[in-house]
């Protein structure tokens, strides 16, 4: 069984994060002493930001530089794979540094089991949440074209079998700020939040909790 060291990072700027991830990332592809750390898992918030990937449309973000500087939002180019998302208080940002390697796994096994974890943490608060053909992270009523609406986005960047970026599951997400993106190039579904789904406000420490357990478990590493 292999170990991760994990960090809840709190509330930080995209940027301040991104240039973190990039620390480890070099700090893990250097390390030849300890062979049965896989990485690092991330927890963190951040202020309102959209992010846009590699393939992604930059016409996807609706709104120009003035209205951006309205809604106290910034706009990111980054090198994740995927369209444009937003970040934002009250959301589980997950990034996860792992040595796919030594995990012996592939990156579609990789996404697979992010997004297994993610399903399990919905399953335990009775939720049905599952995969969309087609398209990448956790998805609610799938099989109605019309109520197909996105509860986490996943965008991530593979280099030297390393991991980064992640994923970003709405717990209390302000969903008003998907208005302004065509969330992930995707024009026809919506998206929602666990506080939506379930009509109440919800404590996203013991979300994180959950997760993190589920994470670990799917995974099958030790913290």
């Amino acid at each position: 069984m292999y170990s991760v060291e994990f960090q809840d990072i709190g509330l930080i700027n995209y940027i301040d994060a991104w240039k973190y991830q990039e620390e480890l990332f070099e700090k893990l592809s250097t390390n030849s002493e300890n062979t049965n750390k896989v990485g690092y898992l991330l927890f963190c918030e951040h202020p309102h930001v959209y992010t846009l990937g590699n393939s992604g449309n930059p016409n996807h973000l609706l709104i120009n530089e003035e209205f951006l500087k309205s809604i106290q939002a910034t706009y990111v180019k980054t090198n994740r794979g995927g369209d444009i998302t937003y970040h934002g208080p009250g959301q589980i940002v997950g990034y996860p540094i792992f040595n796919l390697r030594i995990l012996n796994i592939g990156i579609k096994r990789y996404v697979f089991l992010i997004e297994e974890s993610i399903i399990q943490t919905l399953k335990y608060f009775d939720i049905v949440a599952e995969r969309l053909e087609g398209a990448t992270g956790v998805w609610i009523e799938t099989n109605d074209k019309f109520r197909a609406r996105k509860i986490c986005a996943i965008g991530v960047r593979v280099s030297k079998g390393i991991t980064m970026h992640g994923f970003a599951f709405n717990i209390n997400t302000n969903l008003q700020y998907f208005q302004y993106i065509v969330p992930c190039g995707i024009q026809d579904k919506g998206v929602t939040s666990l506080q939506k789904e379930l009509n109440k406000h919800i404590d996203i420490e013991m979300v994180k909790q959950v997760l993190k357990k589920n994470i670990i478990q799917i995974f099958n590493l030790t913290v």
